[in-house]
């Protein structure tokens, strides 16, 4: 499968990252995941997971009949209050899962924003936040998501491609 860009403490690797045209489908794993990398200068827009107890991408499932990209929309708004212009497409993320080596992609969407209210905690997420990559949370950050933020950084629009990972 070629050579691992992250693993998480649980052992969830992400394996590639494929900065190709949206259109493109893969054949061999599912696209069950959307994400959106939202950035506000050099922070990096974080959510407070409950279930998962830490910092993530907003993201999550693609619903029945949606598009990956109405996916990422859809989270971001639900997720952190946040409503963008326009998400750039960043690539595919392709990941090895759980003790049996799962395959899975997320498609990563990516965007400059200026952070708005409207943050409501519920069930499921119980803050956000604006992270700088240095400050420590108090919870554990998902590395991989972090990971795919800087890519995401890197593929899409502005200056700050130019981020090292």
């Amino acid at each position: 499968m070629g050579e691992v860009l992250a693993v998480d403490e649980s052992g969830d690797a992400l394996v590639a990252f494929h900065p190709v045209a949206e259109e493109t489908r893969f054949e061999d794993a599912p696209l069950p995941l959307a994400l959106v990398a939202l950035w506000h200068g050099d922070r990096l827009l974080l959510v407070l997971n409950r279930y998962r107890a830490c910092w993530e991408l907003p993201g999550g499932m693609i619903d029945p009949g949606e598009t990956p990209r109405q996916a990422a929309v859809r989270e971001l708004r639900e997720e952190t209050g946040h409503t963008v212009g326009h998400l750039a497409f960043a690539g595919y993320a392709r990941f090895a899962l759980g003790a049996e080596r799962r395959a899975e992609y997320a498609a990563l969407y990516t965007a400059e924003a200026t952070p708005q209210d409207g943050f409501t905690p519920d069930h499921e997420i119980g803050a956000i936040c604006w992270w700088d990559g240095v400050r420590p949370l108090g919870d554990r950050v998902q590395v991989l998501d972090v990971f795919l933020g800087r890519l995401a950084r890197r593929a899409g629009p502005g200056p700050g491609r130019r981020l090292e990972l």
